[in-house]
Formats: structure tokens, C-alpha cells, sequence
């Protein structure tokens, strides 16, 4: 009982100079909890609203699209006659029946042409109005649709596009134009997350969506009372055979749930490791913060020992200031993870994703994991400093308060560093020389765990070197004040090195990316010089197929030398070793081998498009034996089977169409039904010579009327590239700003427990005087040169990861190498920066230090 005491005091007697340990195991811990109260608050949301939707038993096709999947290359999706809602009434247990008809392969534009459709990677879901829909939605203003110049939109939609009845709508699909008043507003009675909807009446929506009247993409049953769905579906299997896919009300919802379920969890995992890091960097700060404390109290701790209380005991009391310290953040850390969530779903809702915070959920698990990580991290960071208060022997209490700082790291330490860095350097340099990118990986990661603990236990090594250079070039410019600040920095080294090194993790994961991403765009732009013949690329951002009407236009424009048309077929190779496998194959016109120019290692390209002809990659032909001259059996999915003899492989040293199989157009139409025949994903054209930029004003001028497509040039598609990767690096950085954020919080806890650590140094300094304005000069210059020093680590460290990964990379085809000097110098200066902004509370407190109590302090 008197160690908890102990403990309980000297946590409230020490509590300010624990608040920022306190702050960043709070951080730490609310982005823990708030990744979990978000995803689990977007299940609910995609729970409700899969489980409103769906009726007892639902009715498809076969060959329907899994909701997960993208929408249909033909521009319809899968469906089946009419006839079915007849034979599905008349089975067992059926309460009422009705034909639906739904389609996602659709783009909605208002009057002034604008696209209304979902924006957040949600759907846009154009179908008919049934009862069904009733479970879900209700009409909250006009009516349901009556015929085919009148549409029904979702409120939501309504809501952000300002659309009111009256307002014109056209409905672009594969089979025309569908233009139509809207007369009807419908309400979800659950949270929509952010698709668009639109409703036809049955008739229109068969025509337009489907191609002709009679056919539905599912049946929608309702069964008799005290008939379950199990039941329901068993014998609706019975009355229609193996025909059809029949699902229940839960077995579509867990689809749907399965569809969104993989995004959330990269979401989720991925957030919950930069939440790891978060936790790594607190390590630190919390190490730190207990060392100093237990060095301040050095005295104290040996006078209870010389009073009777036990190594154990002295172990157990700063251990349970570490627990307390762990509880009250942590418990902070839950609450400020709740605000969190409801902060990201504000966002979610700004970019298109609806979520409402009537769906918040809080599991009991979100607290439980956060207070017991908390907890553990806390107590574990703790444990070195506890150990190191247990072997202060009584006699300390005899000497002046405080321990001698350890001018140089051990031996022992020092030379575990070197071993581990040695090892991740090795492994680095493994990866780098592997065949296989899934071997090198292996290496990869080994080499960067490595050589991160070797530097983090080589780091007051190298705070004693790379410490003076800093000051050299730094610090010695102002004068006695600088060089005060570099001895302030070398008194301690190991201090100084587990300062450095919480920066350092953060700002080596920035350099890595910034290599990678840099490199990638490198790469690919060097293959798109090197490759793409093409004079335009034309394409939809959300993967819509291209419809025949915009087509007609694209190759309508004038200045257009050449159009090309770009789809993937679904099919089943049979190869020589009698192995078959399901591949997309490229069906394309004989100008896409001029569009993009692919290095053959045996038989000619142009030979692919002929007559039953294809080309298959080299891996692929390594794999299976395949020659040029052999044939393959090619099982066309919706059509018939056919030799095609392999004309040309292909060299799969590239990162644009990496893997392609060619095969004409015309090769492909003779073994597909038209209807079965996909649209294009993409399409590239040639301007004729000198008309560069006239063609590419017509193409544009050609699309206008169809925004979901856009033109080009290869300017254009390389900046598009690197916005891309910019965007996702940006996310990425942003994240790891939590991390370096408690990096920062560990330089400001430094320094505010230095200060407190060297007052009666600090008032005889300013006694014999030195000026307020110098003691804080002195103080930010050690902080600065703290942050530089992790900076120079974590950037350095962070260059090697992203060489070594792009040495790994080149192996599928990313072979540039680019260091983007700029960000690295950026991030580096700025680390000044950062360490002038963590000085600034510690060195106002110590020039505020009244110089007599200062000196007076024992």
C-alpha cells in the first residue's frame, strides 16, 4: 500500500512534466479508437442498408456480377426473360414475385451537361421502381415514374446537385440517350453512403438498360407467412433447377458486406499501422521522459532506499506511475478517438460518402483494446528506467541530486548496433540483387527492420559524431551561446540519440515514399516516352465502358489519322502442357501495335492481329512452353471455342500492358455474339502530321456532350499520373504527421525536463550573465540541432529503404531511380523549423527562472 502512495504522489507531483508523455499516449491511442469506431460505424451503415434492400429471396442469372465486381464491358449486365417471375409465383411458399431491373453501367449528366452521378467511388444505380424498394425508400415529393420521359432520383442526390421536379435529366447508357423530367423524389428510410440512384418506369428501364423489353436482371421474392428464406430458397432451387443463382435476404447482405468489407480493411489495417508508429515514436518520448525523471530524483529514490525500501519496491513505485500515466491517457486517448471518428465521417460526407452519426458505433472492444494498449506500451517503455531506479544504492542520497550522464553509450550497445545495421545493410543489399520480386521483398523487409533497431541502438554512437559536424556548420556561427548549445546536446548522448531517433522513424517512411513515388513516376514516364505511339489517350476515370454514341463522335472528329479500339475479352486457355487458365486477353485493332510499341523476343506483333492469330507474353510462354507457331485452345466466355495460333511473344520487361495477350477485333467478333461483345475501356488515337493540336481541340470539342470520358495528350496522362501518386503520397504523409507529431512532443519533453534538470546550472549562467535572450537563443540552438540530427538520420535511412525498394521494383518494370532532392532538402530544413517551434515553451519557462531560486534549488 505504501508504494501505491508513493506512486499516487509522485505522479501528482511530477504530473506536469508528464502531461506530454500523457499526450502522446492519448494520441496514439484516439487514432486506435477512432479507426475502430470509424470502420465499425461504416459496417453498421453497409449492414443496414444491404439488410433493407434485399428481399427474402433474391433471383439472377448465373453469370451476374458479383457486387464487388465491376459493371459490365458490354454496357448491360447479365439478365433473364420475363418468363421466370411466372415460374417463381407458382412455386411453394412464394407470396409475390416481381421482375427488377438494375444497371450500374450507366453515367447521369443535368442540363448543363454536368455529371450528377456518385463522385466518392460510390455507384450510380439507374433501374426500376418495384415494391421492393418500398423497404428502403419512400417517395417523399411527386410520384413514381409513369413513362419514358419521366425519372425518380434519390434525396441525396437531389440534395447536392440542387435538382427539383421539373429539371431534366439524360441518362447516358450503351443504348441511346435517356432523357427524362424528374416528377418524383425518394427519401432512404437508412443511410445511403453515397450512390446515386435513379428509378424509370419497368418498360423504359428494360429498353434503355437492357436493349429490349421482356427481360429482368433479377427476381425479387417475398415469401408466404412462417416460411423462412432457407425453405423459400430451397424450393424456388427445386421448381427452377441449377439455372439460376437464388439468394437469401442474408446471403446478400453478407455479399455486400464481403464488397465493401475488403476496402474497409485496408483502410482500417492501414490506419492502425500508422497508429503503430505512433506508438513506436511514444516509446521514446516515454522512455525519455521516465530516464530524466529518475535521474531527478536520484536523491530522493536513495533515500528510501536508505530508509528500507527494497530494489522492488523502488521498480514497483515508478512502474505504477507508468500504469497511471497509461490510464489516464488511454482513457483520454478512447473519448478524443470517438470525436475522431465523427470527424472522419464529416469528411467521408464532404467527398461524397454519406455516413451519419445516428449509426456511430462503439463496440466495447474499441475502449478495452484501447486502455490495455495504452497500459502496455506505457508500462513497457517505462520498464528500462524502472530497472534503472532499482539500482540506485542508498549512498546516492548522499551525493548532489542527479546522475552522472553517460558521456558515451556502452560497448556492449554499440557493438549490438553495429551488428544490426551491418545485417539490415546485408539484407538491403540481398533484395536488391533478387530474381523475383516476392523473394527480394522478404529481404526488403528484413533489412528494414534491421537496420531501424540499429540505428536506434547505435544512436547515441552516432549522436556524438554527427552532433559536432551540425554545430560545426550550425552552431558555431553564434558564438559561446552555440557552442553552450552543442555541449548542452553532446552532455547526454544517449538522450540525445532516443530524441532523434522518434523523429527519425517518421521522416524516414516520408523519404522512403517520396524515393518510390518519385521513382514510379520516373519509371512510368520514361516506358510512356519509350512505348506510347499514341498522339491521345481516351478514357473514363471510374472504369465506365466507352458507349457506341461516343465512340461515333471520337471517330468523327476531324485531324484524326487513325482511331484504335482497346477492349478485354474473358477467356480460357488451354496451353501446350494441357493446363487451362482463366485469362482477359486484349482484343485490339492492328494500329494499337503502332499506338504502343511493344519489343518482341520472337515472331512479328502484326502477325497477333490477323486472321485467329494472337501474341502471348514471355513470362506466360516460360510458364506453359509456348512457342510461336503452337496453338491454343481459347474458350471465349459467352461464345464458342477456337485454335489461335501464337504469332508473337512478347517481352514482359515493361510496366504499360505488362503480361498483354493481342488478338484482333475481327478474330474476336467471329467466336462472340454481338451482344456478348465488350465495349472499349479505352481508346487511342493518331492526328494527322502538323494537326497536333487542332485534333486534340476536336476530340475534346467531340466528348463534350459525354463528361464521364476525357481526352489526353501524353502531357496530360503523365501529369495525371503524378497527381495520382502525389494524392496517395499525400494521404500517406499525412498520416505519418501523427507520428511526427509525438516526435515532436519528445523534443519539447526533452528540453522542458532538461531545463528543470539544469536549473541551478541555468541560474549560475545567468548570475554570472548571460541575458534572457541568450539563455533562450542557447536553448532553441540545442533544439534545433537535436531535430537536425534526427532529420539527417530519418532521411538518410529513409533514401536507403527507397533505393533498395526501387531496385526491387525494376524487376516489374519501375527501372528509374529518381531522388526527389527537392522534398528531401525541403524536409530537412524544416526540421529546423520544427525544432525552433519545440523550443518555444521550454525556452520562454527558462527565461522566466528567478536566478536566486534558480541557484537555490537543491
Amino acid at each position: 500500500m505504501t508504494v501505491v502512495k508513493t506512486s499516487v504522489r509522485n505522479f501528482l507531483a511530477h504530473k506536469g512534466r508528464m502531461a506530454l508523455s500523457a499526450v502522446a499516449v492519448l494520441l496514439s491511442v484516439a487514432f486506435v479508437s477512432g479507426t475502430l469506431v470509424f470502420t465499425d460505424t461504416m459496417n453498421t451503415t453497409f449492414d443496414k442498408l444491404f439488410a433493407s434492400t434485399s428481399s427474402d429471396v433474391t433471383v439472377s442469372p448465373k453469370g451476374a456480377a458479383a457486387a464487388d465486381e465491376a459493371p459490365s464491358q458490354t454496357g448491360k449486365p447479365e439478365s433473364l426473360p420475363a418468363s421466370v417471375v411466372g415460374r417463381v409465383e407458382k412455386s411453394p411458399g412464394v407470396k409475390s414475385a416481381e421482375g427488377a431491373v438494375s444497371s450500374m453501367s450507366v453515367t447521369v449528366v443535368d442540363t448543363e451537361n454536368k455529371n450528377v452521378g456518385a463522385t466518392s467511388g460510390a455507384p450510380t444505380i439507374a433501374g426500376n421502381w418495384t415494391d421492393n424498394d418500398l423497404r428502403s425508400m419512400e417517395i417523399t415529393s411527386g410520384h413514381a415514374p409513369r413513362g419514358p420521359t419521366e425519372v425518380m432520383v434519390d434525396a441525396d442526390t437531389a440534395d447536392k446537385h440542387d435538382l427539383k421536379l421539373g429539371d431534366e435529366l439524360r441518362t447516358i447508357v450503351v443504348t441511346g440517350d435517356l432523357k427524362a423530367k424528374i416528377v418524383g423524389i425518394a427519401t432512404f428510410k437508412v443511410t445511403n453512403p453515397g450512390a446515386t440512384i435513379l428509378y424509370f418506369d419497368t418498360e423504359t428501364a428494360q429498353r434503355g438498360l437492357l436493349g429490349e423489353t421482356g427481360l429482368f436482371t433479377q427476381v425479387n421474392v417475398v415469401a408466404d407467412d412462417g416460411v423462412s428464406d432457407a425453405r423459400l430458397k430451397a424450393d424456388l432451387a427445386g421448381s427452377l433447377g441449377g439455372t439460376y443463382k437464388l439468394q437469401t435476404q442474408k446471403e446478400m447482405a453478407d455479399a455486400g458486406r464481403d464488397s465493401v468489407g475488403s476496402f474497409l480493411d485496408v483502410m482500417k489495417y492501414a490506419m492502425l499501422g500508422f497508429a503503430g508508429i505512433a506508438f513506436l515514436v511514444g516509446i521514446f518520448l516515454i522512455v525519455n521522459t521516465f530516464s530524466m525523471l529518475v535521474a531527478q530524483r536520484t536523491r530522493e529514490i536513495g533515500l528510501m532506499r536508505a530508509i528500507g525500501s527494497s530494489r522492488k519496491q523502488v521498480n514497483r513505485s515508478v512502474l505504477l506511475e507508468a500504469v497511471l500515466l497509461g490510464v489516464v491517457g488511454s482513457i483520454a486517448g478512447v473519448a478524443a478517438g470517438v470525436g475522431l471518428a465523427v470527424g472522419l465521417m464529416e469528411l467521408m460526407s464532404s467527398m461524397g460518402m454519406e455516413l451519419s452519426t445516428q449509426d456511430l458505433t462503439v463496440k466495447w472492444t474499441t475502449p478495452a483494446i484501447g486502455l490495455v494498449l495504452g497500459v502496455v506500451v506505457t508500462v513497457l517503455a517505462a520498464y528500462i528506467p524502472a530497472r534503472r531506479a532499482g539500482k540506485i544504492s542508498p549512498m546516492a542520497a548522499l551525493r548532489d541530486a542527479g546522475t552522472p550522464a553517460d558521456g558515451r553509450a556502452g560497448r556492449i550497445r554499440g557493438t549490438i548496433g553495429l551488428l544490426l545495421t551491418a545485417g539490415g545493410v546485408a539484407a538491403l543489399l540481398v533484395s536488391t540483387q533478387a530474381e523475383k520480386a516476392s523473394e527480394g521483398s522478404l529481404f526488403l523487409g528484413l533489412g528494414v527492420v534491421l537496420t531501424l533497431i540499429g540505428f536506434v541502438v547505435i544512436g547515441p554512437l552516432l549522436a556524438g559524431f554527427f552532433v559536432r559536424i551540425l554545430s560545426t556548420v550550425v552552431l558555431r556561427g553564434f558564438g559561446p551561446v552555440g557552442r553552450m548549445a552543442e555541449r548542452n546536446a553532446l552532455r547526454n548522448p544517449r538522450r540525445t540519440g532516443a530524441t532523434g531517433a522518434a523523429l527519425m522513424i517518421g521522416l524516414a517512411l516520408v523519404a522512403c515514399l517520396s524515393v518510390v513515388g518519385s521513382s514510379m513516376v520516373a519509371s512510368a514516364t520514361d516506358e510512356l516516352d519509350k512505348t506510347v505511339g499514341a498522339d491521345f489517350i481516351i478514357q473514363s476515370d471510374t472504369g465506365q465502358p466507352i458507349v457506341p454514341q461516343a465512340q461515333e463522335a471520337l471517330e468523327k472528329a476531324p485531324g484524326i489519322a487513325h482511331v484504335t479500339e482497346y477492349k478485354m475479352v474473358e477467356a480460357k486457355l488451354t496451353t501446350p502442357d494441357g493446363k487451362t487458365v482463366s485469362e482477359d486477353l486484349a482484343a485490339a485493332d492492328s494500329t494499337y501495335a503502332q499506338d504502343l510499341r511493344r519489343e518482341t523476343v520472337a515472331g512479328e506483333l502484326s502477325a497477333a492481329y490477323d486472321k485467329d492469330s494472337m501474341s502471348v507474353g514471355d513470362i506466360f510462354a516460360d510458364e506453359h512452353g509456348v512457342k510461336v507457331g503452337d496453338e491454343l485452345t481459347v474458350a471465349f466466355k459467352g461464345g464458342e471455342s477456337a485454335k489461335l495460333k501464337v504469332a508473337a511473344i512478347t517481352s514482359d520487361d515493361v510496366s504499360v500492358d505488362k503480361g498483354a495477350k493481342y488478338l484482333s477485333i475481327a478474330t474476336a467478333e467471329r467466336y462472340l455474339p454481338a451482344e456478348k461483345m465488350p465495349k472499349n475501356v479505352i481508346m487511342f488515337a493518331a492526328a494527322e502530321d502538323g494537326k497536333e493540336k487542332e485534333a486534340y481541340a476536336a476530340l475534346k470539342d467531340s466528348l463534350a456532350a459525354y463528361p464521364q470520358y476525357k481526352v489526353q495528350d501524353q502531357t496530360d496522362f503523365k501529369q495525371d499520373l503524378k497527381d495520382q501518386i502525389g494524392q496517395l503520397l499525400n494521404i500517406v504523409y499525412g498520416l505519418l504527421g501523427l507520428a511526427i507529431i509525438v516526435a515532436v512532443l519528445g523534443v519539447v519533453n526533452t528540453l522542458a525536463l532538461s531545463v528543470v534538470e539544469r536549473t541551478r546550472e541555468i541560474g549560475l549562467l545567468r548570475a554570472i550573465g548571460l541575458s534572457r535572450r541568450q539563455l533562450r537563443r542557447m536553448i532553441r540552438l540545442e533544439s534545433v540541432v537535436i531535430a537536425l540530427f534526427g532529420a539527417l538520420l530519418g532521411l538518410g535511412l529513409g533514401m536507403g529503404w527507397g533505393t533498395a525498394a526501387q531496385k526491387l521494383l525494376a524487376l516489374e518494370g519501375l527501372g528509374v531511380l529518381e531522388i526527389p532532392w527537392p522534398t528531401i532538402i525541403g524536409v530537412f530544413v524544416a526540421s529546423a523549423f520544427v525544432g525552433l517551434f519545440a523550443a518555444l515553451v521550454p525556452a520562454f519557462r527558462a527565461g522566466r527562472m528567478n536566478v536566486l531560486n534558480a541557484i537555490a534549488t537543491d
